[in-house]
């Protein structure tokens, strides 16, 4: 998560600059502070930065109880908690709560104070995104909500869901076993109505007409769910088995290159071992191609994500503010969901606040961009972080 050396001198000037205003900037001061210590940044700017910190205990992991089971999670205790909890909710990945880019980013917040509990999601692991996962998050939310150490001034607790964790959040909020308890609700490159967002996997269309190509990883993901609706019964789970592979050697590739084409060299060897039509299909995910797979998953999106449980534009919003932050360049995710969302609460009489930028790729920052993109992006995590 590092940004361009361009923005260094930007930053640091920003910063300087906010810690020499008047009190009234605080959350400014805060707000500049994360961002440059979530960028990565390296040299004065991190050091200005770091006085707005405190020391963070990585607690051992432990089992919350959830209505059908256990659900792992891991906290992460400030030396000065002067802020509500926040339960942060990872996005698809194998890894769940042990993948590094997450633990990073719940110490950086738990660094400014705030309680944090990261939440395994067992289907989201599995790259399976189901009405299972919402009731999950709702349960973890109000095992939270009855430990004292997380709850705000007002008994209150946060919410931060990345990419579909972030959709899955805000429906979860809107529940009544929590919806009064939630003070915030933030969703980073998230959804606002599942079926679009599959739709828009399969063809590259976005909702407002415009094209941009998809991820092939998302297509993928798509594929794993629609396998029993496209393949005869017995060829699904043997091509799951492939989808799951290629996946996995994805998830690697971005941290061991050696591995990561072991697994890709296997996932082409399964699928020379299915029958056909999956032998085809698999053919699709392993030549990352889009434009044949599209086709024969489009028919299938409405019933996929169609329950209403994985929509915020399906199900009954949260009464407390929503902060929508997604990266402009998003394919997994296109960006425009959360625009639709934001417009979607104002006219449920909803509060929500969308920022859409440069400065994030799909649930990470790491670009460079000009001052006002940056100050913007301040801004947004001031509001945040002072929730």
């Amino acid at each position: 998560m590092r940004l361009l050396r361009r923005v260094t001198v930007i930053l640091l000037i920003l910063l300087c600059v906010l810690l020499l205003a008047a009190a009234a900037a605080r959350a400014h001061r805060r707000g500049a502070a994360f961002v440059v210590i979530a960028a990565g940044m390296d040299g004065a700017a991190q050091r200005v930065a770091q006085w707005h910190t405190t020391a963070v205990t990585e607690m051992p992991v432990r089992s919350i109880p959830w209505r059908s089971g256990a659900l792992r999670t891991r906290a992460y205790r400030p030396a000065r908690a002067d802020g509500r909890g926040i339960m942060l909710v990872p996005g698809v990945h194998a890894a769940g709560i042990d993948e590094p880019r997450l633990v990073g980013f719940a110490r950086h917040i738990a660094a400014f104070g705030h309680p944090v509990l990261t939440v395994e999601l067992p289907d989201l692991m599995r790259y399976e995104i189901t009405t299972g996962t919402t009731d999950m998050i709702e349960d973890a939310a109000a095992w939270m909500l009855r430990q004292n150490e997380y709850r705000g001034r007002d008994g209150r607790i946060g919410l931060l869901g990345i990419s579909f964790g972030g959709g899955l959040s805000v429906v979860a909020a809107g529940r009544p076993s929590v919806r009064d308890g939630v003070s915030f609700v933030m969703a980073l490159g998230g959804h606002a109505d599942l079926p679009r967002t599959l739709k828009y996997l399969c063809t590259g269309i976005q909702a407002d007409g415009s094209t941009r190509p998809p991820h092939d990883y998302g297509l993928a993901i798509v594929l794993l769910g629609a396998a029993d609706r496209v393949v005869p019964a017995p060829q699904a789970e043997p091509l799951r088995e492939a989808i799951r592979s290629f996946l996995e050697a994805s998830r690697l590739d971005m941290v061991d290159k050696g591995k990561a084409a072991l697994e890709f060299a296997r996932a082409r060897s399964l699928a020379e071992s299915l029958a056909e039509p999956s032998r085809t299909y698999m053919g699709y995910v392993n030549d990352r191609d889009v434009a044949r797979l599209g086709p024969v998953l489009l028919p299938h999106v409405a019933a996929l994500g169609g329950a209403p449980s994985l929509s915020p534009e399906r199900s009954p919003l949260p009464p407390s503010p929503l902060y929508l932050l997604h990266g402009t360049d998003d394919n997994v995710v296109p960006a425009i969901e959360s625009t639709l969302l934001a417009r979607y609460a104002a006219s449920h009489g909803g509060r929500a606040r969308a920022l859409l930028t440069p400065l994030i790729t799909h649930a990470e920052v790491d670009r460079g961009s000009t001052a006002a993109a940056m100050w913007r992006l301040i801004d947004f995590w001031a509001d945040v972080l002072d929730e």
